[in-house]
C-alpha cells in the first residue's frame, strides 16, 4: 500500500499540474512544526524561481485546483508559500486498518529487487574481536535486514583477514618458538599433523607479540613478510599451518559473532580470491591498464576533477606479493562471477576511504565490474571512551568485544531479579544488554563518532534500547489483560478521543516512509529515532488513557487496535536494528 506521503503527494501533484505547474512540486513532506499541521507541501518556493511569481500566489493557485477528496481535512496558507495539510480522522482510520491487517504493516517491498553483498565484519583471524569491530558489525547487519526487508536479495560476507601480513607474523613466530615442528621442513613430504600446534590461547598471545616485535625490529619485520609471500605463493607447510589457524580461530569468531546476534552468508577470506589474481593481473596487464612503477604493478586513478592528488592503485608489490589493494579487486571478480551483484555496500571505518576509492575506479576503469555495478562506500566513525578517545580498557589496553558484552550485560539491573529464576536473569540480561549496544551505537549516524557510555546505554530512561524494550513489555502486559476480557476480536479503528491517541496513529502511519527512507539512504539510526518518538508517544497516551477501565466496546476495539499495531511497529523496527524483545521485564 501506498504511504501517506505518497498519497498526499498524488493528490497535490495532480494539483500542481492542473494549476500549470511541474507536477514534481506536489512532493508531501512530515510537518516542521507539528503544532501547526500533521503534512505539508513546500514547492510553491520552488516553483517562485522556475516561473518568477510569488510563492504564496503560486501556493493559492494550487489549493484553487485542489481537487475534493476522503483524505485531506483542511490545508491553510502561511508565508512565504507553505501549504500546510491536516488529514481527516476517517482516511487515517482507513490507513492504519490497512496496516493492521497486513503481515509487513503496509510496507510494499520494491518492484525492482537488486543482487546486494554486504562486506562487513572484516575480522582478521588469530585475533580477539574487540570494541573495534563493533560498528562494522552492529551496522552492517542492520543494513543486510533492512535490505531485506524492502525485498531485495542480499548476499552477506565477514570477508575475513586471512591472507596477509598477520599470517606471516604468525607463522614465523612459531618458527622461532618451535622449529622442530615438520612445517618449517621443506623437505618433510609426509602428512601433517591433524591437530593444531596450539589452541585459541596461544594465537590471541602470538599474534600481538609478533605484531609488536615487527615493529621494533626491522629483521624480524623483512623475515615475517618472506613468510607472509611464501604462504601466498603455496608453501606446503605454511599452508598446513594457515589451515591450522583458521580452524582454530573460526570458531571463536562465529561465537562471538552469534553472541552479537550477527550472521554471514558467507565466511570467505581474502585467501578465496588467491586463484583469481594471476588472471586478473594479466588482463590488466594485457589491456594497457597496469604498468611497473619503482618496481612495483600500479594502475593510475588519478581523475582531471581531483581536487587531492590520488596515488595509483597498486596491484603487486616489488616482490610480486599481493597487497590489500589486490586481494579487494580479485574478490570483486569473484564476487562477480557468484553473484553478478548490482551492488556491493562496503561497512569499514571511515578511515579506509582512501583505499576504497582508489579500489573502486580501479575496478570500474579496468572493468572488473560493470559500469553500471553501484560500489558503496558506508564508512564509520569510532567508539570512544568519555575522553572523546577511542574506546580502551583502564589499563590502557583494547577492549576485547565479548568483556565489553559481559560489562554491558553486568550493567543492567532487572527490577524483581529475586523472585525470577538464575536461567531467565541471564537471559534478560543478554537480551537487554544486546540491545542497550546495538541502539547505543545505531541512533548515532554512521559516519559520526560517538561515545560509549555504559551508564546511559543501560538506563531504562531515556533514549535507549531497554526504554524501548521495556515500553514494548508494557504493550505486551496490556495486550495480555485485554486478551483475558476477551475483547482481541474488536480490535479496529473508528475514531480517535485523545490528542495523544491521534499522534500516536499519526506515528504508526509513517513506518513504511520511515523504513524506506533508511534503506535508501543505508541509515539505520532513522528508524531509533523514529522508534523512540514512537515509543514516547505510546507513553504519553498509556498515562492519559485509562484502556483497562473502558467499558465503550467500540472505543476499547479502536484503543486495541492502536496498542496492536504500536507493538507491530516496534517489532519489526527493532528486528531490523538486530534485537528483539523479552516477553516480559
Amino acid at each position: 500500500m501506498d504511504t501517506v506521503i505518497e498519497v498526499l503527494s498524488g493528490i497535490f501533484s495532480q494539483a500542481f499540474e492542473k494549476a500549470g505547474y511541474d507536477a514534481g512540486l506536489g512532493r508531501a513532506v512530515v510537518s516542521a512544526r507539528p503544532d501547526l499541521c500533521q503534512f505539508q507541501v513546500n514547492g510553491a518556493m520552488g516553483a517562485a524561481k522556475v516561473y518568477h511569481k510569488a510563492p504564496m500566489m503560486i501556493a493559492k493557485d494550487v489549493l484553487a485546483a485542489l481537487d475534493e477528496n476522503e483524505v485531506i481535512e483542511r490545508v491553510d496558507l502561511a508565508a512565504p508559500g507553505f501549504i500546510n495539510i491536516m488529514v481527516k480522522d476517517s482516511f487515517l482510520c482507513r490507513y492504519l486498518n490497512g496496516m493492521l491487517e497486513d503481515k509487513n504493516l503496509g510496507f510494499e517491498k520494491t518492484k525492482e529487487p537488486k543482487n546486494i553483498v554486504i562486506d562487513y565484519g572484516g575480522p582478521n583471524v588469530a585475533k580477539a574481536l574487540h570494541v573495534g569491530h563493533l560498528r562494522s558489525a552492529v551496522i552492517g547487519e542492520s543494513l543486510k535486514r533492512l535490505n531485506r526487508f524492502a525485498g531485495h536479495n542480499v548476499i552477506s560476507d565477514a570477508h575475513l583477514g586471512d591472507w596477509g601480513l598477520q599470517m606471516g607474523l604468525i607463522i614465523y613466530e612459531l618458527s622461532v618458538r618451535k622449529p622442530e615442528l615438520c612445517y618449517f621442513d621443506e623437505s618433510y613430504q609426509g602428512e601433517y599433523p591433524e591437530a593444531a600446534p596450539f589452541d585459541l590461547k596461544d594465537l590471541e598471545e602470538i599474534y600481538p607479540f609478533a605484531s609488536a616485535k615487527s615493529k621494533e625490529d626491522e629483521d624480524y619485520l623483512i623475515k615475517a613478510r618472506n613468510a607472509t609471500q611464501e604462504l601466498q605463493k603455496g608453501r606446503r607447510g605454511y599452508r598446513a599451518l594457515w589451515a591450522h589457524i583458521m580452524n582454530v580461530s573460526l570458531p571463536d569468531l562465529k561465537r562471538n559473532y552469534s553472541r552479537l546476534a550477527v550472521d554471514f552468508d558467507f565466511w570467505k577470506g581474502e585467501s578465496d580470491a588467491d586463484n583469481y589474481i594471476p588472471a586478473m593481473v594479466k588482463e590488466m596487464k594485457d589491456k594497457g591498464f597496469a604498468y611497473e612503477s619503482q618496481g612495483a604493478l600500479v594502475v593510475d586513478v588519478e581523475e582531471e576533477s581531483d581536487n587531492q592528488p590520488i596515488p595509483p592503485c597498486m596491484i603487486l608489490k616489488s616482490d610480486g606479493s599481493a597487497i590489500y589493494e589486490t586481494t579487494d579487486l580479485a574478490t570483486l571478480v569473484q564476487r562477480k562471477e557468484d553473484f553478478s551483484p548490482d551492488r556491493v555496500m562496503y561497512v569499514v571505518d571511515k578511515r579506509q576511504w582512501l583505499h576504497f576509492e582508489r579500489v573502486f575506479r580501479c575496478a570500474k576503469k579496468t572493468g572488473i565490474v560493470d559500469e553500471k555495478t553501484e560500489l558503496s562506500f558506508i564508512g564509520f566513525g569510532t567508539v570512544n571512551g568519555k575522553d572523546g578517545k577511542p574506546f580502551k580498557t583502564r589499563a590502557g589496553g583494547t577492549l576485547k568485544l565479548s568483556d565489553m558484552l559481559d560489562m554491558v550485560e553486568d550493567k543492567v539491573s532487572i527490577k524483581g531479579e529475586e523472585a525470577l529464576g538464575a536461567d531467565e536473569v541471564l537471559n534478560l540480561k543478554k537480551t537487554i544488554g544486546l540491545a542497550a549496544v546495538k541502539y547505543g551505537d545505531l541512533m548515532n549516524p554512521i559516519e559520526s563518532n560517538y561515545i560509549f557510555d555504559i551508564d546511559k546505554f543501560a538506563s531504562f530512561e531515556g533514549n535507549t534500547g531497554p526504554y524501548i524494550l521495556y515500553t514494548m513489555v508494557r504493550i505486551k502486559s496490556i495486550l495480555e489483560k485485554l486478551r483475558e476480557k476477551g475483547v482481541e476480536a474488536l480490535a479496529c479503528f473508528n475514531g480517535f478521543s485523545l490528542g495523544s491517541e491521534r499522534e500516536l496513529a499519526l506515528a504508526l502511519s509513517r513506518f513504511s516512509y520511515i523504513i524506506h527512507e533508511a534503506v535508501k539512504k543505508d541509515a539505520p539510526s532513522i528508524v531509533c529515532s523514529y522508534i523512540y518518538e514512537t515509543a514516547n508517544k505510546f507513553n504519553v497516551f498509556y498515562h492519559e488513557k485509562k484502556i483497562l477501565a473502558e467499558d465503550d466496546v467500540k472505543v476499547l476495539g479502536s484503543l486495541l487496535a492502536l496498542i496492536k499495531l504500536t507493538l507491530g511497529v516496534l517489532d519489526i523496527s527493532i528486528n531490523l536494528l538486530g534485537f528483539n524483545a523479552p516477553e516480559r521485564m
